[in-house]
């Protein structure tokens, strides 16, 4: 009897491959965004801080912290526009922090964001906590977080106010809510776990953005914990205290996360603070604070978690940044990044799964605050460089639109080199003992400069 013919074996392959089941995709993880406000480098316990986070250590301890993380910006607004984008905030429309009565500054409309990517992939997404990137007010037409891909938001335009107690300045889906008795972060996390809860079966995955309005001034915290730091009018305890109860909120919201999704096995947190402590003594030493382009004002806690695909108790030294949120959950998920767009981050999946060697920068690390000094600063490996205007802006300590020719055509002088991995706190400078690096890192950073300013909104024209 001869043997079967090719073609029947063809057959049989085929019919088996079209009628056979096929392999289930892996479900999309959760993700779930916490970002503190003003939190210096070294205030956490597992940065050697002096506050107690266990919650934050534990999450540190099952995931990979960052040793040389950084912001967006040295200040709120832009730092925001840069973890929501992946892109350099001028860019996105933001120059520095924003005051909605007298600015025409905003997250441009027409960015694209992290929401907005998770919505088209089928999450259902929500923002709580602290805004900053433009609320529409009576005479100035701005998009509310809806605009921005949120199918739910409860947010305040900046700060808590009066105070982290009892504020009375939240929002929800565009209409005030009133006074909230308790303290913010755990009313940000009140509303996190009650929509988490209307969520319910929903078998579609959720982004959930939790920004926190602690440290920031002006700042309060329950008595009994300013106690655990020192004297109820110690300014040094109570901002200590903020972050301890913040802890605590967040102990709460994980909680609601593991019943959920047991032992959080298919979410991904991320943890950092928008820009450095505005406490000289919670930089762990760096150079500079909240709204300087030195390293204590840009260098913040960086965390992210989530069990069983990012390795546990790692320390990862490469240099990142709130720059590289958006192309790194894109990566992890397997989304493609907006191709019609300079993005400034990299994608760090190689350094969260084990495959550090593989990791690329296509750019160094790069910041612009038009009213610090230095003003321009980039990180490049172990090297930083930064630099001084050669023009003179006004006295004004708020960002004034009129200020936008000046800066998107203006350069820089005293150029100062550094090596962060030798010299942290960048006391000694290196541009006259390196004159080819200088040189070099000089000519990529006007590069990024250049084409920075080339995209960024002339909002003193509207």
């Amino acid at each position: 009897m001869p043997p079967p013919s090719p073609s029947i074996f063809f057959s049989l392959t085929l019919t088996v491959l079209l009628f056979a089941p096929a392999a289930a995709a892996p479900p999309r993880p959760n993700i779930v965004m916490l970002l503190a406000d003003d939190l210096g480098y070294q205030d956490l316990g597992c940065y050697g801080g002096p506050v107690q986070t266990p919650t934050l250590d534990a999450l540190a301890k099952a995931g990979v912290r960052f040793s040389d993380f950084y912001s967006g910006s040295a200040v709120c607004s832009p730092s925001r526009a840069t973890l929501l984008t992946g892109r350099h905030p001028i860019r996105a429309g933001v120059y520095s922090w924003i005051h909605d009565p007298s600015q025409n500054s905003h997250l441009r409309r027409h960015e694209i964001t992290l929401a907005e990517i998770l919505k088209q992939a089928g999450y259902a997404t929500a923002h709580v906590g602290k805004w900053h990137l433009g609320l529409p007010t009576g005479q100035r037409e701005k998009p509310t977080p809806a605009e921005h891909g949120f199918d739910y938001w409860f947010a305040t335009w900046n700060n808590a106010s009066p105070s982290h107690k009892d504020p009375d300045n939240f929002i929800r889906n565009g209409n005030p809510v009133g006074k909230l008795e308790g303290y913010s972060c755990h009313i940000v996390i009140d509303e996190a776990i009650g929509w988490l809860e209307s969520h319910g079966d929903s078998e579609a995955p959720f982004f959930l953005n939790v920004w926190f309005h602690e440290p920031h001034a002006p700042i309060a915290a329950p008595s009994e914990i300013v106690d655990q730091y020192g004297a109820q009018d110690d300014r040094a305890a109570v901002y200590s205290a903020t972050i301890d109860n913040t802890d605590k909120a967040i102990g709460r919201l994980l909680a609601k996360l593991e019943q959920i999704d047991a032992g959080c096995e298919n979410t991904l947190i991320i943890y950092a603070s928008d820009n450095g402590s505005y406490r000289d003594d919670r930089t762990g030493g760096l150079r500079g604070r909240k709204g300087e382009n030195w390293e204590g004002g840009i260098r913040v806690p960086g965390i992210f978690y989530w069990p069983g695909r990012i390795p546990q108790g790692a320390v990862e030294r490469q240099p990142a940044g709130l720059v590289d949120v958006l192309p790194t959950v894109c990566g992890l998920l397997g989304i493609a990044t907006p191709s019609d767009r300079h993005i400034d981050g990299a994608d760090l999946t190689p350094l969260l799964t084990g495959s550090a060697p593989a990791f690329q920068r296509h750019q160094p690390l790069f910041w612009h605050l038009q009213k610090a000094r230095p003003i321009v600063a980039i990180r490049d490996g172990d090297y930083s460089l930064v630099a001084d205007p050669d023009y003179a802006l006004s006295t004004n300590n708020m960002f004034q639109e009129e200020w936008i020719p000046k800066i998107k055509s203006g350069s820089y002088t005293n150029y100062r080199l550094y090596n962060l991995a030798e010299d942290p706190r960048q006391q000694h400078d290196l541009a006259n003992r390196h004159p080819e690096l200088l040189a070099r890192l000089k000519a990529k950073l006007l590069a990024i400069n250049a084409s920075v300013m080339e995209d960024g909104a002339d909002w003193h024209l509207n």
